[in-house]
C-alpha cells in the first residue's frame, strides 16, 4: 500500500466513521450499554480494517460500516418500541443498596466488590454508606443514589461544620466482607476490643457475620450484616 492510498483510506475512514457516529446519536457515546459496547467495538474494528487492510476494498469497507450502522439503528428502534427487546439489549437496573442495606447477591450479579461500590458512591459525593437509602446500578454502568432523608441537602458548609465537631472527618471502613481492617482501626486509635464491644451491643457475636462496617464521623459504628445471618 503506497502513502497516497493509505492517506486516502485514513481520510475516508475518519469521515465515514464521524458521519455514521453522528447518525447513531449521542446515546452511543454517553450511555454505553451492552449493545452499545459491542457496536462500538465492531465499528472501530471495521474502520481499522478499512484503513490498513489492503485485502478489504474501500467500497466493501464503507458498505460494512453503513450496514453495521443500519443494524445498530434498527436495534435502537427496537429498544425504544419493545420492552422485551430492551431487556435483552440493555438488561435491567439492579438495586445494590436497599433501605440502607447492601444487597450482596446484587453485588455478585453485577460483579462489583465493596471497593468498587464505594468508589462509585464517592463519584456521587457520598463518602459514607450510612448516608445511602437506595442505590441502583444502571444499565449504562453508572450508579444512581438516593440518600436518606436526614442526609439530603447537606452543603459543603454543613460538611465542614460536621467535620470540625465530630471525631473523624469521614466514615472509615473497619470490617470488609467479614474481616477486620486492622490498619484502619489503628489509624483511628481504636482496637479489636472496642470493635468487639460495639458488635456485641448490636447483637453480633462473630465478626464473620458482618459484611461491612465503618466508624462514622461521630464515632459510632455503622454495621451492615451479611444476608441470611441475622434474619
Amino acid at each position: 500500500m503506497n502513502l497516497p492510498e493509505l492517506l486516502g483510506r485514513i481520510a475516508i475512514g475518519f469521515i465515514v466513521l464521524f458521519v455514521l457516529t453522528r447518525i447513531m446519536g449521542r446515546k452511543e457515546i454517553s450511555q454505553m450499554t451492552f449493545f452499545n459496547f459491542v457496536s462500538a467495538i465492531a465499528v472501530g474494528s471495521i474502520t481499522a480494517n478499512l484503513v490498513v487492510n489492503q485485502n478489504l476494498s474501500i467500497r466493501n469497507g464503507v458498505i460494512a460500516l453503513v450496514g453495521w450502522t443500519a443494524f445498530t439503528l434498527l436495534m435502537g428502534f427496537m429498544d425504544m418500541k419493545s420492552k422485551k427487546a430492551r431487556k435483552v439489549l440493555t438488561g435491567d437496573p439492579i438495586m445494590v443498596i436497599k433501605e440502607g442495606k447492601i444487597v450482596e447477591s446484587a453485588l455478585a450479579k453485577c460483579r462489583l466488590d465493596l471497593d468498587s461500590l464505594k468508589a462509585m458512591l464517592r463519584r456521587n459525593n457520598v463518602f459514607s454508606l450510612n448516608e445511602v437509602d437506595y442505590a441502583t446500578f444502571e444499565t449504562n454502568g453508572k450508579l444512581s443514589v438516593m440518600k436518606k432523608d436526614e442526609k439530603q441537602g447537606l452543603t459543603k458548609k454543613d460538611m465542614n461544620i460536621l467535620s470540625s465537631s465530630n471525631k473523624y472527618p469521614v466514615g472509615t471502613e473497619v470490617i470488609s466482607d467479614g474481616k477486620v481492617v486492622s490498619q484502619n482501626l489503628t489509624k483511628l486509635n481504636l482496637d479489636q476490643q472496642w470493635l468487639d464491644q460495639q458488635l456485641q451491643q448490636a447483637g453480633i457475636d462473630d465478626v464473620s457475620k458482618v459484611f461491612y462496617a465503618e466508624v462514622e464521623p461521630d464515632g459510632s459504628l455503622f454495621i451492615d450484616d451479611k444476608e441470611n445471618q441475622l434474619h
